[in-house]
């Protein structure tokens, strides 16, 4: 039984606003605003929230525009629960925690959600809306953050190049190229997207770096760590030390067949 004002000595009777029943209404009122924000996210014909406003969300949830803003006082906070939403009907949030061997498949998943929405076109340009930029900044965070986990002793421009690669497939664009220009099914265009992703995974893995093969004076086709052992190659660091040895040992050895050369007697007929 809650608590009421003639209890702490006012109006006999009065009951206070945070009562369970009052509690478990608001939840049920919140739940019918994210569930209208997301059903009109699901209408909307490109990627552009401008029109989710409060009055928007307000009239589907069929609500006052005073009710969302109890619930939610700035747009950023409403866009924000709406993106939680759609995560979690996409199969949960997909950023935090993001490992490089997740992106393959996290990526295959958000593919299969795209079904659910009428966007016709997705854009390639960061969103304006804060909440949707925000999303953006952090998948990005995420995706620097996995490389830098494998990766961590390469140069920042590479692992910038390799989460950057990474972005741009993962992100629909790529998806939605696939489809309409190269006329493949869904499930074909995220197993392109996909493949490609493990290659650069592999890659990443194994020490290639984004700068290697013409940009040091060998082929594009045969990276330098091409060479290294393949129980080094996930370990820059290791791989790099490994590579120096071999160096040192073939001047030394260069250096021994030279002494040699010069220290030998003609041979017969010379």
């Amino acid at each position: 039984m809650g608590v009421t004002e003639g209890d702490k000595g006012g109006e006999p009777g009065r009951r206070r606003y945070d009562s369970p029943i009052r509690r478990e209404q608001a939840a049920l009122t919140r739940r019918r605003i994210v569930d209208a924000g997301t059903a009109l996210v699901r209408e909307l014909p490109s990627w552009d929230w401008q029109g989710l406003t409060f009055a928007a969300v307000a009239a589907r949830a069929s609500v006052g525009t005073r009710t969302v803003y109890r619930h939610f006082p700035t747009e950023r906070d409403l866009h924000g629960a709406i993106i939680a939403k759609l995560q979690q009907e996409a199969g949960g949030a997909v950023y935090e925690g993001l490992a490089l061997g997740d992106v393959a498949r996290v990526t295959a998943r958000m593919h299969g959600s795209v079904g659910s929405y009428a966007i016709t076109q997705w854009g390639a340009d960061v969103p304006l809306q804060p909440a949707l930029a925000e999303v953006d900044a952090h998948r990005r965070e995420a995706l620097s953050h996995a490389v830098e986990q494998v990766a961590g002793a390469w140069p920042a421009a590479d692992q910038a190049m390799a989460a950057a690669v990474l972005d741009v497939l993962w992100n629909l664009p790529a998806y939605e190229r696939l489809r309409t220009a190269w006329k493949l099914e869904g499930a074909a265009a995220t197993t392109a997207i996909t493949w490609a992703i493990r290659i650069i995974e592999e890659a990443i893995r194994s020490g290639r770096l984004p700068s290697d093969g013409e940009a040091r004076g060998l082929p594009a086709s045969i990276p330098l760590t091409a060479w290294v052992p393949p129980r080094l190659r996930p370990r820059p660091r290791a791989a790099a030390q490994w590579l120096k040895r071999q160096w040192l040992r073939g001047q030394w050895l260069r250096g021994q067949w030279l002494a040699g050369r010069r220290s030998a007697p003609p041979s017969p007929g010379s």
